[in-house]
């Protein structure tokens, strides 16, 4: 048996994307897709005093056909600014000093303009900290055929799965029978039924950056991912 996952990149993502990708053998960052504004691409929200903040790295969107993997940073200096956001309004979590020395470093090395490798390389050193082993692999390396389905199920077969893990949105697009031909099963992830770990600021909100659960609860962080 062997399990894969697809997804976009996502900007620093919140903690249920660390648990499809926890829960697969292979995940795959497609972004041969098209980039969509107002998405969780290029943005995550943080915690403050005052409510919910976005940080989003500027980007441009030269055409609505552009791709994820196409679309570039739009202005300098995003990274210290998002930096600096992350140690205001963290720096009173318990274990924020724990990882400030290795986020900073990762922040003030971005060199890259590229969206798609940015995503990865936060989505990589976070991977690490919690310690989820998969493998990761770009789709543009797997030389996709077909629709929107059959590419799916093209990846899956290049990397001899036999079980494809989706997110519950997927339900309104799939197409299951075409997954049963190609004797793949779909496995649903399920978003529901996470606990509360201890969290900065009133009123508890799951759906926010996976560091606000890092800076939060430390090497514990782990435990309060779905259980595998």
């Amino acid at each position: 048996m062997k399990k894969v996952a697809i997804l976009q990149s996502n900007y620093i993502p919140w903690k249920g994307y660390f648990d499809i990708i926890r829960q697969a053998d292979v995940f795959v960052i497609y972004d041969e897709v098209q980039y969509t504004k107002n998405d969780w691409r290029n943005r995550n929200m943080i915690k403050t005093p005052t409510g919910l903040q976005w940080l989003t790295i500027p980007v441009s969107q030269l055409s609505l056909n552009q791709k994820i993997c196409e679309t570039s940073v739009s202005k300098s200096n995003w990274n210290v600014k998002h930096w600096n956001a992350l140690a205001g309004n963290y720096a009173r979590a318990t274990y924020f000093r724990h990882y400030e020395q290795e986020m900073k470093t990762l922040y003030m090395s971005i060199d890259s303009e590229n969206l798609s490798e940015i995503n990865r390389k936060f989505i990589q050193k976070i991977n690490s900290i919690l310690e989820i082993t998969t493998e990761i692999v770009d789709s543009r390396m797997l030389d996709l055929e077909g629709d929107k389905n059959e590419r799916l199920i093209d990846a899956v077969q290049k990397l001899n799965g036999t079980h494809y893990i989706s997110g519950p949105a997927a339900k309104s697009y799939l197409d299951l029978t075409k997954f049963e031909k190609a004797s793949i099963e779909v496995e649903w992830m399920d978003y529901s039924g996470y606990p509360e770990y201890s969290q900065l600021y009133e009123s508890f909100n799951h759906n926010v950056t996976v560091l606000d659960l890092l800076f939060n609860e430390g090497p514990n962080a782990k435990n309060f991912l779905k259980k595998q």
